[in-house]
C-alpha cells in the first residue's frame, strides 16, 4: 500500500496519564483506508488504552495530551457530543471481553437493534431483519431463531461473534478490534480472521487490530506496531518484522509464541492415565483414596438446556475421569460443551442424565451443605477474569474470600495466607490494597490463581485461562502454572481453543465436537497422529506465526476451494 495514501486514523505525540503515572508516552501511528495495522505488545503496554483513546472511552483517571484525527475530525479535548458523532459511524470498537460489552438481561437482538436505530432512521421491523442479517454474517447459527436469545445461552466465542456485529452495525469506515479473536476456538478464529479481510476488500474498511497472538497478525496484517512500556519500539510491513526484526523486544515476543511440535513418538509423562471407562469404579465416598483414586469420574453425562422452544443438548453421553495430579486438556470449537463439562464437574450446572463422581462423592442428590463442603477442595478459574473480580473491592479481599467462607482464616493469619498466595503467583504483597482496575490483564488472571489455589484444591478447573493474555505474559503464566502444579499438586482439567497451549500443559487431551467426545488419548499421540478428521481441521486452523506460511497456506485452500 502507498505512503501517499490517505490517513484514516492519525495519532501523533499522544500521551496518556492516570495522575503523574504515565502509561502511554509519546506514541504516532497512522492507519490508511483499507489497511488492517496489528498493535502488540506485553499487557499493561498501552495497546488498548492507545486503541481506546481514538473513541475517547478511556477510564476515569486517565486524561489524553497530543493529536487523534479520525478523518478530518479532531478526537483529544472534544465535547462527548463530538466524540457520540463519530462513534460507531466513523469508528466502532470491538470490545476484548464480551461478557462485559453484551447487557446479561436484555436480548442480543434487542441489543443490535437498538445500535442500529440508534445511527440511523430504521423502523423496528427493519432492524431486526438487519439484526438476523449481522448474525448471520458473523456466523451464528440459526440466526433467525437465537436473535431472541440472551448472552449467557450462548458460548463464549458465540458472544464475541454478537459483539464483532454490534460493531458492524453502524458501517463505520475503521474497525477497532481490541483482541476480537481471543475467545473464539481456531476454526471460527479463522472464519472471523477471513470475515475482516472481507470487509478490508469490499467495503474498504480499516482495521487497528490489538492481539498478543503472533500467529493472528502474520495472517491478518499489513503492518505492525510493536509497543513496550508505553513506547513505540518498532513498527515495520509484517513480512518485513517476521523475517528480521529489529527490536530485541520484538525477537523475545517472537520466541515466545508457544507452537505446535512436529509429529514424533510418543514420549512418557510420568502420569498414570485412569482409563475412561471407569464402570468399575464403584463411588462409593468410603473407598475413595485422594493418592490413587480418581479425582473426577463422569460416567455418560448429559446436559441439556431448556427453554422457549426446543432443548439444547450441550453435553451427550461424556464419560472421562481425572488422575490425582493429572491434567486433561478440553479442546474443540466454541459451543462443544467444554466449559458446560467444566461446570458440570463442579456441580455448578447439574446433570440431565449420566452421573458425576467428584473426589469418590456422586454429586446427584447430594445435599446443600454436602456439596458445599466438597467444594472446598475443587476451584475454577474463569474464562473472564475481569468479569470474575469485583472492581470494588480491593486484592486482599478477592483473594481471601474462599478462605473467609470455609472459615479457614480470619485476622492476621488471613492477611499473611493472603501475601503468600500473592508471592505464590509472583506479585508483590503491597498489591492486596489494590483493585482490579489497577492491574493489566496477567496480572488480574495471576490474581485469579491465587484465588482459586487459597484453599489447595485437589480439582482445579481452568476456564481459558490464558486467553486473555499476550504471548510473552502466557509464558509466564504457563511456566507459573507449571510451578503451581508441582507446589500444590492438583489434578486439572485445562479448558482451551488454544492448542499450542494445550499440548504444553496438557497430558492427555479430550476432543470435544457438539456436545460429544470425538477423540481422546495423550496429547502427544492426538496432535501428533490424529484419528479423526474434525481433529486434524483443528489442527489446521492453528494460525502460524510467519506470514509467508501462512498466506501461502490461505492461497491454496483458496485454489481447492475454487476448484471444488
Amino acid at each position: 500500500m502507498s505512503d501517499h495514501t490517505a490517513a484514516l486514523l492519525e495519532i501523533q505525540d499522544l500521551v496518556v496519564r492516570f495522575g503523574d503515572r504515565t502509561v502511554v508516552d509519546d506514541i504516532s501511528l497512522r492507519v490508511r483506508a483499507g489497511e488492517i495495522v496489528a498493535l502488540v505488545g506485553e499487557s499493561g503496554s498501552g495497546k488498548s488504552l492507545t486503541a481506546r483513546a481514538v473513541l475517547g472511552l478511556l477510564p476515569d483517571g486517565a486524561t489524553a495530551t497530543g493529536s487523534i484525527r479520525l478523518g478530518d475530525s479532531e478526537i483529544v479535548g472534544v465535547s462527548e457530543d463530538a466524540l457520540r458523532a463519530v462513534r460507531g459511524t466513523r469508528a466502532a470498537m470491538v470490545f476484548q471481553e464480551p461478557q462485559t460489552a453484551l447487557d446479561p438481561v436484555r436480548r442480543i437482538g434487542a441489543q443490535i437493534t437498538e445500535a442500529l436505530r440508534a445511527h440511523a432512521p430504521i423502523t423496528k421491523a427493519a432492524a431486526r431483519a438487519r439484526a438476523v442479517e449481522l448474525l448471520r454474517l458473523v456466523d451464528i447459527p440459526e440466526p433467525e431463531r437465537r436473535v431472541d436469545w440472551y448472552p449467557h445461552q450462548l458460548s463464549g466465542g458465540q458472544k464475541q461473534r454478537v459483539v464483532i456485529a454490534l460493531a458492524l452495525s453502524g458501517q463505520p469506515d475503521l474497525l477497532i478490534a481490541d483482541e476480537p479473536t481471543t475467545a473464539l476456538d481456531v476454526t471460527v478464529q479463522a472464519e472471523i480472521l477471513d470475515l475482516l479481510r472481507d470487509l478490508q476488500r469490499r467495503s474498504g474498511t480499516a482495521v487497528l487490530f490489538i492481539t498478543h497472538n503472533l500467529g493472528v497478525v502474520a495472517e491478518i496484517a499489513d503492518r505492525v506496531v510493536v509497543m513496550n512500556a508505553g513506547r513505540v519500539v518498532e513498527e515495520r510491513p509484517v513480512h518485513d518484522l517476521f523475517a528480521a526484526p529489529r527490536a530485541e523486544y520484538t525477537r523475545t515476543l517472537l520466541a515466545a509464541v508457544p507452537k505446535l511440535p512436529e509429529p514424533q513418538e510418543e514420549s512418557v509423562t510420568g502420569v498414570t492415565a485412569v482409563p475412561d471407562a471407569p464402570e468399575t469404579y464403584p463411588g462409593h465416598a468410603g473407598a475413595w483414596d485422594p493418592d490413587r483414586d480418581p479425582v473426577l469420574v463422569a460416567r455418560a453425562l448429559g446436559v441439556v438446556y431448556r427453554g422457549r422452544g426446543r432443548a439444547f443438548r450441550a453435553l451427550d453421553q461424556v464419560s472421562l475421569t481425572l488422575a490425582p495430579r493429572e491434567v486433561v486438556g478440553l479442546v474443540g470449537e466454541s459451543g462443544s460443551g467444554k466449559s458446560t463439562l467444566g461446570r458440570t464437574a463442579l456441580g455448578l450446572v447439574p446433570a440431565t442424565s449420566g452421573e458425576v463422581i467428584l473426589q469418590g462423592v456422586a454429586l446427584r442428590g447430594l445435599s446443600r451443605r454436602d456439596l458445599r463442603g466438597l467444594r472446598r477442595h475443587v476451584a475454577l478459574v474463569h474464562q473472564d477474569v475481569t468479569a470474575s473480580l469485583d472492581p470494588r473491592r480491593s486484592l486482599a479481599d478477592a483473594i481471601g474470600e474462599p478462605l473467609r467462607v470455609h472459615r479457614a482464616a480470619s485476622g492476621a493469619l488471613l492477611q499473611a495466607k493472603v501475601g503468600d498466595l500473592l508471592e505464590s503467583v509472583r506479585l508483590p504483597r503491597s498489591y492486596a490494597t489494590r483493585r482490579p482496575g489497577e492491574l493489566s490483564g496477567g496480572q488480574r488472571q495471576r490474581v485469579a490463581l491465587a484465588r482459586a489455589l487459597a484453599l489447595a484444591p485437589r480439582l482445579l478447573v481452568a476456564d481459558e485461562p490464558t486467553s486473555a493474555l499476550d504471548v510473552s505474559v502466557q509464558a509466564q503464566v504457563l511456566d507459573l502454572f507449571a510451578d503451581l502444579r508441582a507446589e500444590y499438586g492438583f489434578a486439572c482439567l485445562f479448558i482451551s481453543h488454544d492448542l499450542a497451549v494445550v499440548d504444553q500443559v496438557a497430558d492427555r487431551v479430550v476432543v470435544l465436537r457438539e456436545g460429544s467426545i470425538v477423540e481422546s488419548g495423550p496429547v502427544q499421540r492426538v496432535f501428533r497422529h490424529p484419528a479423526q478428521d474434525y481433529t486434524r481441521r483443528l489442527l489446521d486452523a492453528v494460525p502460524v506465526p510467519d506470514p509467508a506460511v501462512t498466506r501461502r497456506r490461505g492461497k491454496s485452500a483458496e485454489a481447492v476451494a475454487i476448484g471444488a
